[in-house]
């Protein structure tokens, strides 16, 4: 009778197993989910608020709509963009966001008067741009006295408040101290800053510098993780620093990681080494607090520097190196582009790489066209003004994995060769082939040419067949040389001056005769044009021609002086020898036979 009870006992009180409990929970979910569908589709219970909004996910071949697309889009515009770094130039502000922009012209900089953040006003952006592959840059006005330079954006029509854009980041960077670029290169990192005040033109002592990495803006109080490594070598603006073994390790890491460079107190030559890593808490603890005073003799400069494991500096060609590649840095000069690229193109160049230093002429468009047509040409944003030295350092290691030989050079320069135009011979291919004689050199590094400065030539107008046909007029002496380099045997340095690397040691440069190759250098057009170029240069160590600086050097127009007003008998100035070689030359191998007309005009078509 016990027993008999006990085992009534356990068949009631006996616990589910595993089995049993989840079919029963998954049939009650079922079933609640199944009444969840009928009250949606019930016409009993409609759903009229606002409020709600199902969220759909949308796979890559989407069935929805064109207009539901576009839907979704323009709501996205409905916020403010995020704006990551302000940087303060003398003429404007530039805004560094993670987003990419395709509508520019709906777009407007909004500032905040200094004591009211409720009162804004509006302006349209001067200009964007799509920069570095993973952010856009944003041109601003300055604003007026009294309005802030903490500058938001806004999308035209949509009144949101303002204050948004405002919580996570309100810092602005003065462009006269700034670390602006960065780059991986093999198991360093090299970093470009304003600011440094080292020596031009020549190496600087690296135990003055680290490189710190880190993922938050340097200028925050919680600096997150950050890891320090020292200077390997320094130059100019750029300094070159061993990567962190995490990163260095492993690459993709570090994608979007902040860099900056530490300085050492003026009174301080040698830095006090810290721990490769340093982990800097909120709490004021004690590792905290001594972190902070090691670290306090040591400044870490502010920074909108990020790395990125771009493939353009790291991935080969499958198919092997260009033979000759060409940079150039430049500024509202895209009239003159199509002739430079077509001749030298035909001259044997195969690759165009253009540092664009904020140019608001319709480069773009006519950079479009030319690659369309087969030129291999690649616009990059190079917002950073004053800074040519720096941006062909940039050009060298991005061109590197591609190109066998780099010639840097300006827009106006047109190489030239004389000997062979006096002997008939073809000229086709003729610069390709003048490097490719060296690139098997155990010694030749950089190819170096004298430049002809030539003159209005007795024009008052820009020539409509080019300046190579249109400018017959010329200074006697030659003036400085422009160089071809190997990117891959520069000093680690990536110091350049007037267009010439300082090479690795047991290379040199190659000096070769004007008698077989030179450089027309289109230097003093006519005024028209002249004043265009007038008001600012792209160099670093070069001064403005508005600048009562340096006013005899031979980066200045002799006699010049500082307003951009046309001198007397411009046109006539600088002719001391007539030649036409170059234009004898060009509609000899160029022209077509049946027109006259030369590649270049057909384009303008």
């Amino acid at each position: 009778m016990e027993s008999e009870q006990r085992l009534k006992r356990k068949r009631i009180y006996r616990p589910y197993t595993r089995a049993q409990f989840l079919s029963r929970r998954s049939l009650i979910l079922c079933l609640s989910f199944f009444v969840f569908l009928m009250f949606l589709s019930s016409e009993r219970f409609p759903i009229r608020t606002v409020s709600f909004h199902p969220v759909v996910s949308v796979p890559s071949l989407s069935i929805l709509s064109k207009n539901s697309l576009q839907d979704s889009f323009h709501a996205k515009l409905r916020f403010p963009l995020s704006v990551e770094d302000r940087v303060l130039f003398p003429d404007h502000l530039l805004l560094l966001v993670s987003d990419k922009i395709d509508e520019a012209e709906k777009l407007d900089c909004v500032y905040h008067k200094v004591l009211n953040h409720k009162d804004v006003v509006r302006q349209r952006v001067l200009s964007v741009d799509e920069f570095d592959g993973f952010r856009s840059v944003v041109r601003c006005p300055l604003p007026a006295w009294n309005y802030s330079v903490a500058a938001g954006l806004m999308w035209r029509g949509h009144g949101v408040d303002y204050s948004l854009s405002l919580r996570s980041n309100r810092t602005v960077h003065s462009w006269d101290r700034l670390v602006y670029e960065a780059a991986f290169d093999g198991k360093t990192a090299v970093v470009f800053a304003k600011g440094l005040n080292l020596r031009p033109h020549k190496e600087s002592d690296p135990n003055r510098f680290m490189c710190q990495f880190g993922l938050k803006n340097s200028d925050e109080e919680d600096e997150g993780f950050v890891v320090l490594t020292e200077a390997i070598v320094a130059a100019q603006e750029v300094v070159r620093c061993s990567l962190p073994s995490s990163i260095r390790n492993n690459p993709d890491s570090a994608q979007g990681i902040r860099v900056t460079v530490v300085l050492a107190s003026r009174n301080d030559v040698k830095l006090v080494r810290m721990p490769s890593a340093v982990r800097f808490r909120n709490s004021r603890s004690y590792d905290y607090r001594r972190n902070r005073m090691r670290h306090k003799e040591n400044i870490a400069m502010p920074s909108v520097a990020k790395l990125y494991n771009s493939k353009s500096y790291q991935t080969k060609r499958n198919d092997g190196k260009f033979e000759l590649c060409a940079c150039t840095m430049l500024w509202n000069q895209a009239p003159a582009l199509r002739e430079w690229i077509m001749y030298h193109t035909w001259l044997g160049v195969e690759r165009w790489f253009i540092y664009d230093n904020n140019s608001d002429d319709g480069i773009q468009d006519v950079i479009e066209e030319l690659d369309f047509q087969d030129y291999n040409v690649s616009r990059h944003t190079w917002p950073w003004i004053k800074t040519q030295e720096a941006g062909f350092s940039h050009c060298a290691l991005r061109a590197r994995n591609e190109c066998k030989w780099v010639g840097f050079f300006d827009v106006d320069e047109f190489y030239y060769f004389p000997r062979h135009h006096r002997r008939g011979l073809p000229g086709q291919n003729l610069l390709r082939s003048l490097v490719a004689n060296y690139s098997s050199s155990r010694m030749i590094a950089e190819i170096r040419t004298a430049c002809h400065s030539f003159g209005p030539s007795g024009l008052s107008s820009p020539p409509l067949q080019g300046v190579t046909v249109g400018y017959t007029c010329r200074l006697q002496s030659p003036e400085r040389h422009k160089s071809i380099v190997r990117p891959d045997l520069l000093n680690e340095t990536l110091l350049n001056v007037v267009h010439h690397f300082q090479l690795k040691k047991g290379f040199r440069y190659l000096n070769v005769p004007e008698s077989s190759i030179i450089i027309n250098h289109y230097k003093y057009q006519v005024w028209e044009t002249f004043r265009a170029k007038f008001f600012r240069r792209v160099a670093t160590y070069v001064v403005d021609w508005q600048e009562n600086q340096n006013q005899g050097s031979k980066d200045r127009a002799p006699g010049l002086g500082t307003e951009a007003i046309e001198p007397p008998n411009w046109r006539k100035q600088f002719c001391e020898v007539w030649d036409t070689g170059l234009r004898d030359f060009v509609l000899a191998n160029l022209a077509d036979p049946a027109t006259g007309c030369l590649p270049w005009e057909k384009s303008l078509l």
